[in-house]
């Protein structure tokens, strides 16, 4: 157990601290340590040496022989309570995997953020296009194509129809319509997005683009289509 250990300890204890920023103030009644808390938690500095230390304390625990010693070292402290001990060692042999689990969902640059130690930032890969306009008829044109899929109507029809069975003795009646009008629904949604501008409707393109983006939506859906 090396400086390994000692960074599990950090990311267990920041873990169950949840906020480092609440947890101070609340802790201290001194102003100064709030404030230079403050400038911890804005430096770049900090934030760096927290994901790269959260990365390696994470990959040190999900190693199998890591887990093994800290199972070992459970067991051991459970024989120090003789007449709780089978219950204790239960207990760990309970939890301890769920633990692990839980350890190795986490992600290094998520949990930095949650103890506050770096910033909320949006990556350029998770902004939005500039061009919403854009963007709404690249949605509409998959929308499209799912609609035209026989598969996805499948899917709608089948949860549709298992939305029925949790009405109890309407079921029958529910799946009728279903049956009825379910196809003819999704007909006329083809058809709406087909001969209507969505996004014209919605304000995500200006009047001048919306000619443009039909022309182009009606060449893609056509490619689609002979493809």
């Amino acid at each position: 157990m090396d400086r390994r250990l000692l960074l599990l300890l950090v990311v267990l204890s920041s873990c169950w601290c949840c906020n480092a920023r609440d947890l101070t103030v609340l802790q201290s009644n001194d102003k100064a340590d709030a404030l230079y808390l403050q400038e911890v938690t804005n430096n770049e500095d900090f934030c760096v040496l927290c994901e790269e230390f959260a990365s390696e304390a994470l990959n040190y625990l999900t190693l199998n022989k890591t887990q093994a010693e800290i199972v070992t070292i459970l067991h051991k402290s459970c024989s120090k309570i003789p007449s709780f001990k089978q219950q204790c060692i239960v207990l760990v042999d309970y939890y301890a995997p769920l633990f692990f689990l839980e350890v190795s969902s986490l992600d290094a640059k998520d949990f930095c953020r949650k103890v506050n130690l770096c910033e909320d930032r949006i990556s350029k890969s998770q902004e939005l296009p500039k061009d919403k306009c854009d963007l709404c008829h690249t949605v509409v044109a998959e929308a499209l194509l799912k609609l035209k899929d026989p598969d996805t109507e499948l899917e709608i029809l089948e949860m549709l129809l298992k939305a029925c069975d949790s009405i109890g003795k309407n079921a029958k009646k529910c799946k009728k319509l279903v049956f009825e009008y379910a196809p003819v629904i999704l007909i006329n949604a083809e058809q709406f997005l087909e001969t209507s501008d969505l996004c014209a409707v919605l304000h995500a393109c200006d009047s001048a683009a919306v000619v443009t983006k039909e022309v182009s939506l009606g060449m893609e859906a056509s490619m689609h289509a002979s493809s």
